[in-house]
């Protein structure tokens, strides 16, 4: 009897521990795996479904079946923090392409949660995560789908008509900011991820994952980490570089400049995208000053020019349209036209300081 008691004590034991492993919160890759990969049933009513997260939905540690990632230079959305996060199925991966987004197997899912710290110079400080986006690759075009998160922070429900919040934070100067954020509806996600008619992503392009990144087990370039992971293909030996706009070590006043206004301009202000019209081009690799709208006539009128002539007077950013627009909160004014309701401080320092810079002369 003793010997089946031990036996019996020893199998229980032996089930304990399979359990508790197979339901580690330590990021074991499990996750939904049915789930996050059939996309065709998406969207899901609650984040929670997909698996992306394991563990207390709140502390949002990702499962190994999703890989975290970061810009080297940040769309400004209203100050808010972003945690990124991409998975590609397996046996898929992606193609590099060099001045533009990868081109991402049917099945790929962009993850995008905004938060607020409750200060900002504590990054231990309570989060107020707001939502998190979606980008899926379907089989025909990108699908986009937004969840706002429950006052618990326990998860997020699938939303399409969107939001309207009003977060509050302590600044990195000290000082109490408020701002009014804005969850936009399945329709206005175009206003931004639209190129040729159709929903692409923003920012996995190589020049912004040209950078290091700390992951679980150390710190690696984020291009040479997804060639490893095997969701990565043609990546070549020297790869393009932005630098971070706001860290001055990282480049030279003209190119952290460029930077800003390549990810927070240049998706619209592109040859296909939704600002076409307007002849001005911010995408980093542009070089044609006309385009980059130095001593560029005005399109917009009344007071989207604010009675100013040129979209950039060299020498004189007081005088210039681009600065105008991005210090004006005015729904006909302002630029951009999305993503804020207040001004980008240090954004608009830089832009200012880089048009100040430049030889000045006369457009007329």
């Amino acid at each position: 009897m003793n010997t089946n008691k031990s036996i019996l004590t020893v199998i229980i034991l032996f089930c304990l521990v399979f359990w508790a492993c197979t339901n580690s919160d330590e990021g074991n890759g499990t996750g939904n795996a049915d789930a996050i990969d059939n996309y065709a049933d998406f969207p899901y009513d609650n984040l929670s479904e997909y698996g992306f997260f394991v563990g207390e939905m709140e502390s949002l540690e990702h499962s190994d079946k999703i890989l975290p990632y970061t810009l080297n230079s940040q769309l400004f959305s209203n100050y808010a923090l972003k945690l990124r996060h991409i998975y590609i199925p397996n046996g898929e991966t992606a193609q590099y392409v060099e001045d533009a987004v990868f081109d991402f197997p049917t099945g790929t899912i962009i993850v995008k949660t905004f938060y607020y710290l409750e200060d900002f110079r504590d990054e231990n400080s309570e989060k107020n995560i707001i939502e998190t986006r979606l980008l899926v690759k379907e089989p025909n075009e990108w699908g986009a789908y937004s969840y706002i998160w429950n006052e618990d922070q326990t998860d997020a429900d699938y939303a399409i008509v969107g939001k309207q919040f009003n977060v509050s934070w302590i600044h990195y100067d000290g000082e109490a900011r408020t701002a009014n954020y804005q969850i936009p509806n399945k329709i206005e996600c175009q206003d931004c991820h639209s190129l040729n008619d159709e929903i692409v992503p923003i920012g996995p392009k190589a020049r912004n994952l040209n950078g290091l990144l700390a992951y679980k087990n150390g710190e690696m370039n984020q291009l040479d980490k997804w060639v490893e992971r095997g969701w990565l293909s043609g990546l070549p030996a020297q790869n393009p570089y932005m630098p971070n706009y706001l860290d001055e070590t990282s480049g030279d006043l003209n190119t952290r400049a460029r930077a800003y206004l390549d990810i927070n301009c240049g998706h619209c202000h592109y040859p296909g995208a939704p600002a076409d019209n307007s002849g001005l081009y911010l995408n980093y690799s542009n070089q044609d000053s006309l385009h980059l709208g130095i001593c560029k006539p005005a399109v917009a009128a009344g007071g989207g020019s604010g009675g100013y002539k040129y979209d950039i007077v060299p020498g004189n950013p007081d005088e210039s349209i681009m600065m105008f627009r991005m210090e004006s909160l005015e729904l006909d004014e302002m630029m951009p036209e999305a993503g804020r309701s207040v001004v980008h401080e240090e954004g608009n320092a830089i832009i200012y300081e880089w048009i100040q810079s430049l030889s000045a002369e006369s457009c007329e």
